[in-house]
């Protein structure tokens, strides 16, 4: 693995490149131009997104999904559009680390395709903070403080990201009063969404934690009895403060409570009998319409 580390980017390189002979890599991170000597890379087709430009203007039929997301959809229109004019779109593939905790947020990330994974280290350790999927943004809060991210993020499958500069972020944040109060609005759902969490991890045993998510992803389906796991088992599993043994484990054990899983299926065979162990409870299950689209959490089941 290569890195080029410019103090305000971190842009890998995988494993696949392979070198021979000399030449002159060069890469265009933050308008400034970096280069590697001595190496002739060789660069797959799956990476030729990660090139030597800033990447791609935002496509015109882009730009209402972007619009109708609550952080952008109240503030003025010209406004939007100057936002838009200085982002950028940039195709990433699969288990890329797009950003790295500790670097400074030099950009806003909006997911238009894809799904990206936000996930913290700590001495050898990691755990999934959330799972990001269209269309919703990370991490806000970083790039209105001019904060260092607190956490990573990577590509769980080739994605396309639009990247806003969290400079022209925080100067639209101090002129334009409709998006403030949408900056404020969003950042108090992602917190929120924080402290639900947490009272699930400190209050809940694991069966109970297993057995909520899955009765709160019936719910937010619709009330439907059958679903797919909107993400892996070892994503949910280090989410929800597990191992994937004990995940594993503690699915089998559910089948008495009134579910079955199925491979990634979730069949529901007694809804009473699984709420009565879940013991839902809207102070920390919800449901909060912002927060529960806001890429603060794992994504719904569909």
């Amino acid at each position: 693995m290569i890195e080029i580390n410019t103090g305000n980017n971190l842009c890998q390189i995988a494993p696949e490149l392979k070198f021979a002979n000399l030449c002159v890599l060069t890469f265009l991170l933050d308008e400034k131009t970096f280069a590697i000597l001595g190496l002739d890379v060789y660069v797959p087709q799956e990476l030729t997104n990660i090139s030597p430009n800033k990447g791609g203007q935002v496509r015109p039929e882009e730009l209402p999904e972007i619009r109708h997301l609550h952080l952008f959809r109240d503030m003025a229109h010209a406004n939007f559009e100057a936002l838009m004019a200085s982002s950028y779109a940039q195709n990433f593939p699969q288990g890329l680390e797009m950003i790295r905790q500790g670097d400074p947020a030099d950009f806003l990330h909006i997911v238009l395709e894809g799904s990206v994974e936000l996930f913290a280290r700590w001495s050898g350790r990691e755990c999934t903070m959330s799972v990001v999927r269209p269309v919703s943004t990370f991490i806000l809060a970083a790039c209105i403080r001019d904060a260092p991210y607190l956490m990573s993020a990577r590509t769980l499958e080739r994605t396309r990201i639009i990247l806003i500069p969290s400079s022209d972020l925080r100067a639209m944040f101090r002129r334009d009063t409709e998006f403030s109060v949408s900056v404020i609005n969003e950042l108090a759902a992602c917190y929120r969404a924080v402290v639900r969490n947490a009272k699930t991890l400190k209050l809940r045993n694991s069966r109970e934690r297993v057995a909520s998510y899955l009765l709160r992803q019936s719910l937010l389906a619709g009330g439907v009895v059958s679903y797919t796991l909107p993400v892996e088992k070892r994503l949910l599993a280090s989410y929800l403060g597990m191992t994937p043994e004990n995940l594993s484990r503690t699915l089998r054990m559910l089948e008495a409570d009134g579910v079955k899983i199925d491979g990634a299926r979730v069949i529901i065979t007694d809804r009473d009998k699984l709420a009565a162990l879940a013991h839902p409870d809207r102070l920390i299950d919800g449901p909060d319409e912002i927060a529960d689209g806001n890429g603060s959490a794992l994504p719904r089941a569909e």
